[in-house]
């Protein structure tokens, strides 16, 4: 399992992000505007959708420092007040910001198969003798579980579905992930699985 939840950054096309994903953590996207008088629509990456605000101010993708009301769950959605913000105009133009809050302002993980995916991204990926396979470029869920993208060192990607059958060791401190590939999954390349939920921004419909 990973914690604080799942996310769906685009698969090697997202914009750099301000924020070091080193010390921050992200908890969510705004997936659009909700009415009229400034409400957005927050794809929740928290076990308790409505924690999303709950660590304090947020930080957007591009730097920007928000305070995030949650009101209420709608579907898939929460949705949100943004101090400042008070027009349909104003929200829409935060559709897609991924938020973050620092690390050290989110509870430790209390089970050892928890992982918050600041901690996944980057780490070697090495099959059950050692070699190297690549290493873990995001984290997905295209609505049948937690998925790790795996980046070539040569270029492209492909995916492994995060289980303790395929990776049965997650050490961290490490720095790596041991993976047990099924035959043939590099060759998928970096396609998507197909799905039903939301888009690359987070859209929630």
């Amino acid at each position: 399992m990973i914690a604080p939840g799942k996310t769906r950054p685009s698969t090697g096309t997202a914009e750099t992000s301000a924020v070091d994903e080193r010390t921050h953590v992200c908890v969510g996207a705004i997936a659009g505007a909700h009415g009229i008088r400034g409400e957005v629509k927050v794809k929740s990456f928290t076990m308790d959708p409505l924690d999303v605000g709950a660590y304090g101010p947020v930080l957007t993708d591009r730097g920007a420092r928000l305070v995030l009301l949650p009101l209420r769950v709608q579907g898939q959605a929460v949705v949100a007040r943004i101090e400042g913000v008070a027009d349909r105009n104003a929200a829409e133009a935060l559709r897609g910001r991924r938020l973050y809050v620092p690390r050290d302002a989110l509870p430790a993980t209390e089970d050892e198969d928890e992982f918050y995916h600041a901690d996944l991204l980057g780490l070697a990926v090495v099959d059950g003798e050692g070699q190297m396979l690549g290493k873990v470029a995001t984290i997905q869920d295209f609505g049948a579980g937690d998925m790790i993208e795996v980046a070539f060192e040569g270029g492209g990607s492909a995916f492994l579905a995060f289980t303790r059958e395929i990776v049965p060791v997650v050490d961290v401190p490490g720095g790596r992930l041991v993976a047990h590939p099924p035959q043939g999954w590099a060759d998928s390349g970096a396609e998507e699985p197909d799905e039903t939920g939301p888009d690359e921004t987070g859209e929630v419909s």
